[in-house]
């Protein structure tokens, strides 16, 4: 069981520091395959090992002042209101109905990046609406966090670059500070609920911290357009699979 969770980490790690996210999108599906973790149990993992490789992934992108606290605040409030709730979602919703928004979402972000070649550059002024729409974005992001095991950061980086305007590796830096609050507001319910075993997620979270470093290091060096392409690129492979798990668990039961 070591090596799966081990694995996990490390790829989810890279991937978290790479295209800003919790890693979770990635780390969900290797655990069901490699960990054999049914979808609630693998969701509830995921999400706490994406307490600390948000953590020290911001802190990353921070030191390269890639990080927009502000707009992090604003997001985290609505998350902390949005986690638990995707929590109770995942208790009580059927494990299909889980997997195929898992899948769902997947499809769309990566149709979106592989198609969408604008890369924002643009700023980013605080308001009242532009407020109010990140309040909005963190509830979204903390339902998805909850209910799926991800950071919520598929959602949040693409909305940073094209509604709120931040340059890409600034909305990857945002999205990872804005997820440490998400996910430590989607975990605790989980725990209690006995979803998560502790000593699982720490030994994908540790790994998943050594591993978001080289991450980091990559996006900081590679053009924005070819980074959400791969990241599309990613998503739609993960999608592909999992679908076609979840078709092949339907016909072996009938």
């Amino acid at each position: 069981m070591l090596i799966p969770l081990l694995v996990t980490g490390v790829v989810g790690g890279f991937l978290s520091g790479f295209f800003g996210v919790g890693g979770g999108i990635i780390m969900v599906p290797l655990l069901m395959m490699w960990a054999k973790f049914d979808q609630k149990r693998a969701s509830a993992t995921s999400l706490l090992a994406i307490v600390p490789t948000s953590l020290v992934g911001a802190m990353t992108y921070a030191s390269n002042h890639q990080v927009d606290v502000l707009v992090a605040v604003f997001v985290a409030i609505g998350a902390i209101v949005g986690a638990p709730l995707g929590s109770k979602l995942l208790r009580v919703l059927p494990v299909a109905v889980v997997h195929w928004t898992f899948i769902t979402m997947m499809v769309i972000e990566a149709f979106r990046l592989l198609f969408v070649t604008d890369v924002t550059r643009g700023s980013f002024e605080l308001t009242f609406f532009t407020g109010a729409g990140l309040i909005g974005l963190g509830l979204l992001m903390g339902v998805a966090s909850g209910m799926l095991g991800i950071g919520g950061g598929v959602i949040a980086v693409p909305v940073f670059m094209s509604v709120f305007g931040l340059a890409p590796l600034l909305a990857k830096g945002t999205s990872l500070l804005a997820m440490v609050p998400t996910a430590i507001a989607g975990t605790i319910p989980n725990l209690r609920a006995g979803l998560v075993v502790l000593k699982d997620g720490v030994v994908v979270g540790i790994a998943a911290v050594a591993a978001s470093f080289g991450g980091v290091a990559l996006a900081f060096i590679l053009p924005d357009q070819l980074s959400a392409q791969l990241f599309g690129l990613l998503l739609l492979g993960v999608a592909i699979q999992s679908a076609v798990r979840r078709l092949n668990k339907r016909a072996v039961k009938k």
